[in-house]
């Protein structure tokens, strides 16, 4: 009975040594043109990438053109994340009558193409250590 009592126990996490076992993800971004606004920020696999929200949503305001945002207990795998500097708030990516982007935007890995973005540019991978990276607008 004992040993059915601790299998319970830990395969509902009842033990109180309950630990984040995820890993941080630290994004910055310091090159946006003005305070206007927020920044967008989606963490995607490759399934979510540029077809559905994130795995993981986060929004900040801006403060002397630069934002820092954490995601937090990322598993390990591939992911990219999107970015957009969202200076009316309308929670959208908005256009020129040409389609080019009026709002700037930028990925994971800072990828220098032309036409809509690959998750394959953006994919970087979470293994056992948090990560800091930096995306360009």
């Amino acid at each position: 009975m004992r040993l059915l009592i601790t299998i319970l126990a830990l395969s509902l996490g009842l033990t109180g040594n309950a630990q984040d076992t995820g890993i941080s993800i630290t994004v910055t971004i310091e090159n946006i043109k003005n305070n206007d606004g927020k920044v967008l920020l989606g963490l995607h696999n490759s399934e979510t990438f540029m077809r559905a929200d994130g795995l993981d949503n986060l929004e900040s305001t801006i403060e002397n053109g630069k934002v820092i945002l954490v995601f937090k207990n990322v598993k390990p795998g591939d992911y990219a994340i999107l970015a957009m500097h969202d200076e009316n708030e309308n929670y959208m990516m908005d256009f020129e009558a040409s389609g080019m982007p009026k709002e700037s935007f930028g990925l994971s890995n800072n990828p220098m193409s032309f036409g809509p973005p690959q998750f394959n540019e953006a994919k970087f991978t979470v293994n056992d250590k948090d990560l800091n990276l930096t995306i360009r607008f």
